[in-house]
């Protein structure tokens, strides 16, 4: 079996173990690669069909193609769409963009607190996220099955062995669980199966005609393109393969400060 395939059937594995052990499950879609890939593998798991809500946190600041292409693939694909947004904080202007909160701040009202709504209202046990252990130092300490109390936090020193794909999924009543899928994935592996299966990916990914292109998305204040050639799926492979910038560079508010991200991650963040 061909190292991509042995990651797709884990991943498929881990989607199946999910949606056997808990009631109310829904997935995460940001619009990015990483998420779109692991909406790939949710309709290969369940032979076309999703079978359970996608949620998109949406903070008004996203890139306005981003959307496009993400209504186009839920109507394309038939898709279950349920969008979270911190309307409060957006109707007091108490963002990033508008000076009235820092980029972390900004990333927890409108992120964070929005996607706790969405949780609250519907009543969700599972989320499954497309996290992977490459892309972010906190992101290594999570596991497949990942608990987070009654208020969404996230104790790093209590977290389940996993040994030998035998995950616990028996959690305290008022617990939910992020589910990470592509944890073992790396970038690379990302592109390389998007180029395999040809994966409809935003044209973001690919370079422009000022030779740049964005290697991470997320909101336009926070998210700066890279210099970049790179134009198709297989430029994007060959350019990772010597690259050594890391991949979320781009991202300002992981510089905001040293242990910015991992406060947001512990207090529930994606």
């Amino acid at each position: 079996m061909d190292p991509l395939t042995r990651l797709e059937n884990q991943s498929i594995y881990i989607f199946r173990e999910a949606f056997n052990k808990f009631e109310r499950l829904a997935m995460l879609w940001s619009i990015g690669k990483d998420s779109t890939v692991l909406l790939w593998l949710a309709r290969k798991a369940f032979f076309g069909h999703v079978p359970f809500p996608l949620v998109h946190v949406d903070t008004t600041y996203k890139i306005p193609s981003m959307i496009e292409y993400r209504d186009r693939l839920c109507r394309d694909w038939n898709l279950q769409l349920i969008v979270g947004k911190n309307t409060a904080v957006l109707a007091e202007g108490r963002t990033y963009p508008n000076g009235k909160a820092t980029r972390v701040e900004c990333c927890g009202l409108l992120k964070k607190d929005a996607l706790r709504a969405v949780l609250d209202q519907h009543q969700f046990h599972g989320v499954i996220v497309g996290v992977r252990r490459d892309e972010e130092p906190t992101r290594a300490k999570e596991r497949y099955f990942s608990p987070r109390d009654k208020n969404m936090e996230w104790n790093v020193e209590d977290q389940p062995p996993e040994l030998w794909d035998q995950f616990k999924t028996d959690f305290e009543p008022e617990a939910h669980i992020r589910i990470h899928p592509l944890l073992h994935w790396t970038e690379l592996n990302i592109w390389e199966y998007i180029e395999r299966e040809r994966i409809p990916i935003i044209p973001l990914y690919f370079a422009n005609e000022k030779g740049e292109r964005y290697r991470s998305i997320g909101c336009w204040p926070c998210t700066a393109p890279i210099a970049s050639r790179a134009r198709t799926v297989s430029e994007i492979v060959t350019e990772l393969r010597h690259t050594r910038t890391p991949e979320r560079a781009g991202r300002a508010q992981d510089h905001e400060s040293e242990d910015a991200f991992e406060k947001l991650r512990r207090d529930g963040y994606m």
